[in-house]
């Protein structure tokens, strides 16, 4: 027995040893979910009531702001526009970045839930139109909250910097070009990392996911303006008609990605706005079209971009419209490129994310579709900070399932039918990038 106890004691350590190791506090699932109970459903609450439009975003952050000075946290406001700055230090360390976007989307609430929004705004336009929290921005704000909580409350497990943003305008791709442009990064520091979450419909509740490489697409919106000579709607001969120019380069771009780009190359050229004229019987001057261009890459980015201006130019021409009457497309009204997770980082988030959440916590979730998120300006500056944007699942299980047996289908983002179940998506959330945090300053 003398010669077993040192070998039993050698094995003991040698499993201490080989145990996973943990920076969560053992209980922070449960005090992420008493802190939902107790403050964060509210919050949740009061933001989903109160959706504010892009660079309109005032009371959000002012309440924003007003919760994160309430555990101690060191915040700026107007960084941006409407962006808020909250600094959380502690002793030597990295800079870790944590985004959350505030704005709501023009559209009117049809969820039927009990808190749908009633909000109307004047947008920076001068339009008054209804606003609703349609793409989950609510979950990520009341997220950043819960996660600022977390981490006040585990400051003996980390040691560094967090830079909280609440950034504006992200439905704009305006809002985070914005706020580097007022020297977020020349103010607060160039972060080590930078992370942000989103919560996502169709995909179940509470669960997460994180991989590298690309997330989202580039998005460019354009404008052309397309010029002609007006005229009596019996004289046609007598004008050109800006109608007929804009209803051919409406067709003619269609061809862009159908003819020339790779048919493994995605692309998307799509038209949601034409307006000209005021009478049947008059030929307008000029006609406005609106376009969104999708892509996957920076070369197909600027090849798509090129070709709408070439179309339309080279469909006037046919037309007979002089040089000086030609389209004017403006290229400048809003853009993001691609957003490109850092396949380092996200492969350490998600490892952190099996470890301290559990495996069957995370789920796969395949791109279907080209939307795009100006999260990637934080991380394609000069300085190329790592980024990780990982997704949170908002749909409730018996949705999904009512869903897939043939029964109602789940309301996509942007739809005014679009809700979230809001306890286990913001738990989660807080939970997530708790410990993604702590992964990355943990001592």
């Amino acid at each position: 027995m003398a010669r077993r106890a040192p070998i039993a004691l050698l094995i003991l350590l040698l499993g201490f040893q080989l145990a996973p190791i943990t920076h969560a506090e053992p209980g922070l699932r449960g005090a992420v979910e008493a802190d939902y109970a107790a403050h964060l459903g509210d919050l949740f609450d009061h933001f989903h009531r109160h959706p504010e439009l892009s660079f309109r975003e005032f009371e959000t952050a002012k309440r924003l702001a007003e919760e994160l000075r309430a555990v101690g946290v060191d915040v700026t406001e107007a960084v941006g526009g409407t962006g808020i700055v909250g600094m959380m230090r502690n002793g030597d360390g990295p800079l870790v970045l944590v985004r959350a976007d505030m704005d709501g989307l023009p559209v009117e609430e049809q969820s039927g839930l009990p808190n749908a929004s009633q909000a109307r705004q004047v947008d920076i336009s001068g339009e008054e139109v209804p606003v609703m929290h349609a793409c989950g921005h609510d979950v990520h704000i009341t997220s950043l909250v819960g996660t600022a909580r977390r981490l006040m409350a585990l400051k003996d497990r980390w040691s560094g910097t967090v830079m909280l943003v609440g950034q504006p305008a992200e439905e704009r791709i305006g809002g985070a070009k914005a706020m580097l442009e007022d020297g977020l990064y020349e103010r607060f520091g160039v972060p080590d990392y930078a992370l942000a979450l989103h919560v996502q419909a169709g995909q179940p509740a509470g669960k997460v996911t994180v991989t590298g490489g690309l997330i989202a697409s580039s998005s460019d919106s354009v404008d052309i303006t397309v010029r002609g000579i007006g005229a009596h709607g019996a004289a046609p001969h007598m004008g050109k008609d800006p109608v007929l120019v804009a209803s051919q380069i409406v067709v003619a771009l269609q061809s862009l990605v159908s003819r020339e780009l790779s048919p493994l190359e995605p692309g998307v050229v799509t038209v949601g706005s034409i307006h000209g004229g005021f009478k049947h019987n008059i030929i307008p001057d000029q006609v406005k079209l609106q376009l969104t261009v999708r892509s996957d890459s920076e070369d197909t980015r600027a090849k798509l971009l090129a070709g709408i201006e070439r179309i339309a130019a080279g469909v006037a021409r046919t037309a007979g419209l002089p040089e000086d009457l030609l389209p004017i497309v403006d290229l400048s009204i809003e853009a993001t490129p691609t957003t490109v997770n850092d396949d380092a980082l996200a492969e350490r988030v998600r490892q952190v994310f099996v470890r301290e959440l559990g495996e069957d916590m995370l789920y796969e979730s395949p791109r279907k579709g080209m939307g795009a998120e100006d999260f990637a300006y934080f991380v394609q500056t000069e300085d190329r900070v790592p980024g990780a944007y990982f997704q949170v699942g908002g749909t409730a299980q018996a949705d999904l399932d009512a869903e897939a047996n043939g029964g109602p289908p789940v309301a996509g983002h942007h739809s005014p039918f679009f809700k979230i179940e809001p306890e286990p998506a913001v738990t989660s959330g807080v939970h997530a990038m708790t410990v993604a945090v702590l992964e990355l300053l943990g001592q």
